[in-house]
């Protein structure tokens, strides 16, 4: 089958707008939490999330672009324009029928669709709505969007896995290039949650931590007073392509997206198998899909949101998947840094990962400051600051509502 390999990144985060950004914020462990500006958040439990700061469509994109886009829109096409600059792709010579789109949403538009019903149903009744309503609202229009922008004409369709949904996109880029169904794919995710009824919605459900008093310190995953995630948004893009394609055209190959797996809990509507058994069949799988095992591994980001039962499961399915191996291994959950972008989560952390893998740096856990005594002993958890360690291949795992779990495997190049 064809390699594929990464080419390009892009990155709009609670904690960096653009990859350099990103990834110097995650290095020294800066916290994206901070009270809620997007709607008024005063008598929610929550009030905090992680936002992104100082956003302006009109950095990005033209006044026109962004009235017919709701942000989950917006902050992929921002995303996507870094990434395609960074991969240096010549729009002018590139045949565009061999660039595909797979991009990752957990939600879609629900700022759009909210919006749209608050002034329904301040108004009498008759239904005057926006005609950009349904395209802005639909969960793939992400897809269509960056395809009609670029002009690319190759397979296009958005992936909905919830939490998983950026992992998801990029293993069915990476399944298509062995394929042979295209020379490239523009893939990642994105997500803007932060609206009223997901933030009520995920409080209601007890999943969201109220630490209102100390939001840069509300995500602590792994910590043994963790009380739930902190909701974050943004994007994250990469361009994947075909090895050969890559080699031709001189592009500079920043690692190889060697293997992925999806797997299903079949267990329960929002929690995770209290054994992690899909995560550790997926992991188990994506390693096998890459021709590795887990004595190869030198880092995973860990999904590790910072709920109570889900850290413990994905720590269990890791220990399970070590066994009594002398793994060499770190783990570290960037969450803790940036929030958690639902369905654009993947994007920024295969980023996290490549980053890793190309400055020999993994970001630390921030805010965690005593293990859960639940967690499984002897798992190597980076915590309070980064630290030197040499990454040739990188697992990033994400797991979404419904049971879903998306596992990327990424490898230094060489080819």
């Amino acid at each position: 089958m064809k390699r594929a390999v990464v080419t390009g990144m892009g990155a709009l985060t609670p904690i960096g707008k653009n990859v350099p950004d990103f990834w110097n914020a995650l290095i020294n462990g800066a916290s994206g939490a901070g009270p809620i500006t997007r709607f008024d958040a005063s008598k929610y439990k929550t009030r905090f999330a992680c936002e992104v700061k100082n956003y302006d469509p009109l950095d990005y994109i033209d006044k026109a672009e962004a009235r017919k886009a709701d942000l989950f829109t917006q902050f992929a096409l921002a995303a996507v324009a870094e990434a395609i600059k960074s991969a240096e792709i010549n729009l002018d010579t590139i045949d565009k029928t061999e660039v595909g789109v797979i991009w990752g949403c957990g939600q879609g538009g629900m700022t759009t669709f909210e919006e749209q019903l608050v002034e329904f149903y301040k108004g009498d009744g008759t239904p005057h709505f926006n005609p950009y309503l349904i395209p802005k609202m639909i969960t793939n229009i992400a897809s269509g969007v960056i395809s009609i922008k670029y002009g690319f004409q190759g397979v296009n369709f958005g992936t909905v896995t919830a939490c998983a949904s950026s992992n998801t996109a990029m293993i069915e880029a990476l399944n298509m290039i062995r394929w042979g169904k295209a020379k490239m794919f523009i893939t990642g995710g994105s997500e803007a949650p932060l609206s009223p009824g997901p933030v009520g919605g995920f409080s209601a459900m007890k999943a969201l931590s109220h630490r209102n008093d100390d939001p840069s310190a509300a995500s602590r995953p792994f910590d043994k007073n963790r009380d739930g995630f902190v909701m974050g948004e943004g994007a994250g893009a990469l361009v994947i392509e075909e090895l050969e394609h890559a080699l031709d055209r001189g592009a500079n190959i920043l690692a190889e997206l060697v293997g992925g797996a999806m797997t299903g809990d079949a267990y329960h509507l929002s929690a995770t198998h209290p054994e992690g058994e899909g995560a550790y069949r997926g992991m188990k799988l994506a390693l096998r899909d890459a021709g590795l095992t887990i004595a190869d591994v030198d880092y995973i980001n860990a999904h590790a949101t910072s709920t109570p039962m889900g850290d413990i499961s994905e720590t269990i399915a890791i220990n399970r998947l070590k066994a009594d191996l002398q793994t060499k291994f770190k783990i570290s959950a960037t969450k803790s840094m940036t929030g958690h972008l639902l369905g654009g989560a993947g994007g920024i952390e295969a980023i996290a990962s490549i980053m890793a893998i190309n400055t020999g740096i993994v970001p630390p856990t921030i805010n965690t400051t005593e293990i859960d005594p639940k967690i499984p002993a002897g798992l190597d958890i980076v915590t309070g600051a980064a630290i030197n360690h040499k990454v040739d291949v990188a697992m990033s795992n994400t797991f979404g509502f419904g049971g879903h779990n998306a596992i990327a495997v990424f490898k230094r190049f060489e080819e």
